[in-house]
């Protein structure tokens, strides 16, 4: 894993290499084990590394070909590169290192944008084509590495993180109103704007191309997308179980590649489950690392939150070294500060607990795998799909899925919120945002499967890669790698392909539920122990049947009841107060009565006021 850095003078300016420099030392802690910029004329790259693969000094980048045309700075790690590298040795292609850095960079000179599809791993990376004088952005399917770009006049930037463009003399610091509006209806960002203004996200599986020759205009282009479509070859339940476990196994053993030490997080639930019990036998020892919260002020459904224990029982099973922490509600309001710099970007719920994950694997290994993205691919989550179930048409679907996600506060209180910056905000149609989602989703929505296939692409989409997003940057504030087995190539084209029927067990019994007698509907889906339902059966033969079986659970600490508990004064000194900088840009009234809500247990408003919070300390800190 690294960062990556770089700045165009589109006017042919030369680069000044002190702010090169200090823009590629801003990503110092994405990695602290090496360092280089290459500077040609108006183009200049930036690499901090942490050293994964190839830890010598052969491996240093920014890396150029032998006759000095191609040159990458590239944060990633892609799994098949040495499958790729016979195949381009066998064409008489020499190689100095043995990183995959170098793969990557001579399946460019060779195959061009081609090669992109090749890769199987994550990755963004920056190629300049000296003899073209053309620049080459790329991101990898499903996003996990981030890639960020600005662009003023005769100025181009980008970056793994939005800190690095702070170091440059034309960034101009400034709030982006429409994706903070955005981020206030669905507690993330689907446009890839960002809440700084003119910073955008280059979105999963594209590529951007900057030419500097001629009048060409830069150009974005897709080179993959989820498309799900039903195996028709495959007749029997058997044959996907059997596949499924093959490649499970396969992308597990893939992803252990490296020259460093690997760990994995162990929550106690099944994906993460399964993968430990698959790498503790290619890894004796395997250490493994989990995160629980103290409970004594919990209630309710948050009281099953700690799962220390589930966990404890696959570290004793599969004989790991098994480290953990617990977390206290001072825990969340000690880390806000430092989780919000690292995150630059606000995205998603509460996080706090995964960067405490990401500090405590960071003082044993430099990489760790995660559980992440079994729930997208294989319907974890079947408590929200099924709320597209009876839908009638497309239109009526955008409409009832749009009204779940809309995390925060519903479209009338938004306007009241945002009253100190209506104007700004008033043309942003949220709902448009959210049918944009599906612009290039080849799928047409005929039956109740098409529309949990619908769902299912929309939260891979966004759900998924906020996610991603978030631990990319919170594993590596700490100088650790995430490696994610569920998004090896192979088995997502596969999971992609499983039917929708044996992902859910109960959706005809669902369509005949009247929705009037479903009051607590998360709590009843969970309780049908439905979602998941092929990877369960295949996960079930490396976990003990009551984890194979339990509902699904996130991890989260217990904050409803913390915020209105210990943290109630943290609450009220940080967002409540006159002097809070966010009423600079929300109505504080509106606040207040929302947070009251939550402070009296009217109502469960956490996820708002965990988006207050971070909004509060963004301001502060950007």
């Amino acid at each position: 894993m690294c960062g990556i850095t770089g700045i165009i003078n589109k006017k042919r300016r030369p680069i000044d290499k002190e702010v090169l420099w200090s823009m590629t030392d801003a990503l110092a802690h994405r990695g602290p084990d090496d360092r280089g910029i290459y500077v040609d004329g108006s183009v200049g790259l930036g690499h901090r590394r942490l050293a994964i693969i190839d830890l010598s000094s052969r491996a240093h980048q920014p890396m150029l070909t032998e006759d000095k045309n191609f040159v990458i700075v590239y944060n990633g790690e892609v799994y098949n590169f040495k499958e790729l590298r016979r195949e381009l040795e066998d064409e008489r292609i020499k190689f100095m290192s043995h990183s995959d850095a170098e793969v990557v960079l001579k399946s460019f000179a060779k195959w061009g944008t081609r090669s992109l599809n090749r890769f199987n791993g994550m990755f963004s990376f920056a190629i300049w084509d000296k003899e073209k004088m053309v620049l080459t952005l790329a991101r990898d399917r499903y996003g996990v590495k981030p890639l960020y770009y600005w662009q003023r006049d005769d100025i181009f930037l980008f970056a793994s993180e939005i800190k690095a463009f702070f170091k440059h003399p034309a960034f101009e610091r400034g709030i982006d109103f429409e994706a903070l509006f955005e981020y206030f209806t669905f507690q993330n960002t689907f446009t890839y704007k960002t809440l700084f203004k003119d910073v955008k996200l280059l979105p999963p599986g594209h590529i951007m191309q900057i030419p500097l020759k001629g009048r060409k205009k830069i150009k974005i282009s897709q080179y993959w997308d989820f498309h799900f479509e039903e195996d028709k070859a495959i007749k029997r339940e058997d044959e996907y179980l059997e596949e499924l476990d093959r490649l499970f196994k396969t992308a597990i053993r893939r992803q252990l590649i490296s020259d460093v030490e690997i760990g994995s997080f162990l929550s106690g639930g099944i994906d993460s489950g399964s993968i430990v019990a698959i790498a503790s036998q290619e890894i004796k020892r395997l250490k493994t690392f989990c995160v629980g919260f103290d409970l004594s002020s919990a209630s309710g459904m948050e009281l099953s939150f700690d799962e220390r224990e589930k966990a404890r029982r696959i570290s004793d099973r599969y004989q790991t070294e098994h480290h953990q922490i617990v977390l206290k509600s001072g825990d969340m309001q000690r880390s806000l500060p430092d989780l919000v710099w690292a995150l630059e970007d606000l995205r998603l719920g509460q996080s706090y607990p995964n960067y405490y994950a990401s500090e405590l694997a960071s003082r044993f290994v430099k990489v760790s795998l995660s559980g992440a993205g079994g729930d997208e691919l294989f319907a974890g989550y079947p408590w929200r799909y099924y709320r597209a179930l009876k839908s009638r048409g497309f239109g009526e679907y955008i409409s009832g899925y749009y009204k779940y996600w809309q995390r925060l506060v519903p479209n009338k209180t938004l306007r009241e919120l945002f009253s100190p910056s209506w104007n700004k905000v008033k043309d942003v149609w949220t709902e448009d945002i959210f049918k944009g989602v599906f612009v290039k989703h080849k799928l047409v929505p005929k039956d109740p499967e098409d529309f949990i296939n619908h769902s299912l692409y929309f939260e891979i989409k966004t759900f998924l890669h906020g996610l991603l997003v978030v631990d990319d940057k919170l594993g590596m504030v700490h100088n650790l790698e995430v490696r994610l087995p569920f998004l090896d190539n192979d088995l997502v084209d596969f999971a992609l392909k499983v039917p929708v029927r044996l992902k859910l067990r109960r959706i005809e019994e669902i369509i005949n539920i009247d929705e009037d007698g479903l009051a607590k509907r998360e709590e009843y889906f969970q309780k049908m122990h439905d979602g998941k339902m092929i990877l369960r059966k295949v996960l079930g033969r490396y976990t003990d049947g009551e984890i194979a079986g339990q509902y699904k659970q996130g991890f989260s600490g217990p904050d409803a009841s913390w915020f209105k508990g210990e943290s109630i004064d943290y609450v009220k000194n940080l967002i409540l107060d006159k002097k809070a900088h966010i009423n600079d840009y929300l109505n504080r009234d509106v606040v207040r009565v929302l947070v009251e809500e939550h402070l009296q247990g009217k109502k469960n408003h956490r996820l708002f006021i965990w988006s207050l919070l971070c909004f509060e300390w963004w301001l502060r800190l950007f």
